[in-house]
C-alpha cells in the first residue's frame, strides 16, 4: 500500500498534471468564445508553424525538465534537450510534441473532470440529489451502495493522474531527447574534456616531475660535494627550477578555473634554454644542436615539444645522473625532430615503462607524429618527429 501511494507523496506527480494542463489553457478559453469541436482542429494546426520555430524546442524543453523531471534549467541531464532545434528532424520531433501534449492533455483534464464530479455525485448520492447530470444520470436514482464506488472512482483518478504523468514524460523524452546529432555532439564534447584532463595530467606530471627530479639531484650532489660554493650554486638552481614549476602549475590551475580561457602563454620551444640551463645546473653536460627557424613551428607543436624535451631531460637526470647528454632540434621540410641521446647505464626504465615516455609517444601520436624512445648504439635515446606545418 505504502509503494502505492509513494507516488502522491512526490511534487513532480502534480506538476506533471499541471504541465498537462498548461498545454489546453489557450485552447479552452478559445472554447469559451466559440462553442465548436473544430476549435480544436484550429489549436492543433496551429501548433503546426509554432514547432516549426527553433527556439520552440528550448521553451518545451525548460518546461518539461522542471515540471515533468523535476531538474532545474540549468541541470545537467541530457534526458530532455533544451538548444534550439537545428535540423527539419528536430523540428518536426517538436511538432510531434506540441500535438501529442495537446491531445493527451485533453483527454486528461476531461477525464479527470469527470471522475471528480463522479466522485463527489457519488458521495452525496444516498442523501439525495440531481440525477439530471452526472454519473448518477447512468446509476437511475439514488441508492445507499452508491457510495461504495466513491473509492474505486478514487482509485481511476488517481491512476489516470499518475499514468498520464509518466505518459507525458516518457514522451517528453522520447520527442524532446537528443537526437543522433545532439548524442554525437555530445560524445564529442565529453572526449574533448577527457583529452583536456589527459593533457593537464601531463602537464602536471611533466613539469612537477622535472622540478622534483632536479631538486633531488641537486640536493644529493651538494650533499655529496661537501663545498659551500657548490651548494650555493645548488641552492640557486632549485630554486629557479622551483619557481618555474610554480608558474606553470599557476598556469594549468587556471585552465581548470577558467575552461575557456585561451592558454597562450605555455612555454615553447624557443625557451628550451631554461630547461638545458637546468640541467646544465644538476651536473649533466648538455650538448646543443639546434637548427631551422624554431619561430615558424606551430604554436601546438612548438609548446608539446618543449613538454617532451623536459621530460627527456628528467628521465636523464632521474635514471642516468649526471651524465653527457646530446639535444638535438632541426626544424626542415615541414617536420620537427627532437633527439636527447645519452649514455647507457644500468637503471634505465625500459622501452614500455614510465608514464613519462608514455607521455612523450601520446604527445607525439596526437600531433601526428611519431616518437621511439629505447637502447640505440650504447646510448639511451629519445627520437621524436612533429609535423611542424
Amino acid at each position: 500500500m505504502a509503494r502505492l501511494l509513494r507516488p502522491f507523496g512526490r511534487a513532480v506527480t502534480y506538476t506533471r498534471l499541471l504541465h498537462l494542463y498548461i498545454a489546453i489553457v489557450w485552447p479552452s478559453m478559445w472554447l469559451f468564445i466559440e462553442e465548436a469541436w473544430w476549435t480544436w482542429v484550429v489549436a492543433g494546426a496551429v501548433l503546426v508553424p509554432a514547432g516549426l520555430v527553433p527556439a520552440m524546442r528550448t521553451v518545451e524543453g525548460l518546461q518539461a525538465r522542471l515540471l515533468l523531471t523535476g531538474h532545474r534549467h540549468d541541470s545537467e541531464s541530457a534526458d530532455i534537450v533544451v538548444a534550439p532545434s537545428a535540423s527539419w528532424s528536430d523540428r518536426g520531433r517538436v511538432v510531434l510534441w506540441l500535438e501529442g501534449r495537446l491531445l493527451l492533455g485533453c483527454v486528461t483534464s476531461m477525464f479527470t473532470f469527470q471522475l471528480m464530479l463522479a466522485s463527489v455525485d457519488l458521495a452525496l448520492s444516498p442523501f439525495g440529489g440531481d440525477t439530471d447530470e452526472g454519473v448518477l444520470f447512468l446509476l437511475d436514482g439514488h441508492h445507499w451502495w452508491h457510495a461504495l464506488l466513491v473509492l474505486p472512482a478514487l482509485a481511476v483518478l488517481a491512476a489516470t493522474v499518475v499514468g498520464s504523468g509518466h505518459l507525458i514524460t516518457a514522451l517528453a523524452r522520447r520527442l524532446l531527447g537528443p537526437s543522433p546529432a545532439d548524442r554525437l555532439a555530445a560524445m564529442e564534447e565529453r572526449t574533448e574534456q577527457l583529452l583536456e584532463r589527459t593533457r593537464i595530467a601531463r602537464e602536471l606530471h611533466d613539469s612537477i616531475g622535472h622540478a622534483l627530479t632536479v631538486a633531488v639531484v641537486q640536493a644529493g650532489a651538494a650533499r655529496a660535494a661537501a663545498d659551500p660554493a657548490f651548494t650555493d650554486r645548488a641552492l640557486d638552481a632549485i630554486e629557479e627550477t622551483g619557481r618555474a614549476a610554480l608558474e606553470d602549475l599557476e598556469r594549468v590551475l587556471s585552465i581548470l578555473r577558467e575552461s575557456e580561457r585561451p592558454v597562450s602563454s605555455r612555454p615553447t620551444l624557443t625557451d628550451a634554454d631554461r630547461l638545458l640551463e637546468s640541467a646544465r645546473a644538476s651536473g649533466a653536460k648538455v650538448e646543443v644542436d639546434m637548427t631551422g627557424p624554431l619561430d615558424t613551428v606551430p604554436g601546438p607543436v612548438s609548446r608539446e615539444g618543449y613538454r617532451i624535451l623536459q621530460e627527456s631531460l628528467t628521465n636523464v637526470l632521474r635514471h642516468a645522473g649526471a651524465v653527457p647528454v646530446r639535444v638535438r632540434v632541426a626544424v626542415a621540410e615541414g617536420a620537427l625532430v627532437l633527439e636527447v641521446r645519452n649514455p647507457l647505464t644500468a637503471d634505465i626504465p625500459g622501452p614500455g615503462r614510465g608514464s613519462g615516455l608514455r607521455g612523450i609517444r601520446e604527445r607525439a601520436a596526437l600531433l601526428g607524429g611519431r616518437a621511439h624512445t629505447g637502447p640505440d648504439q650504447g646510448d639511451w635515446q629519445v627520437h621524436v618527429e612533429l609535423p611542424a606545418r
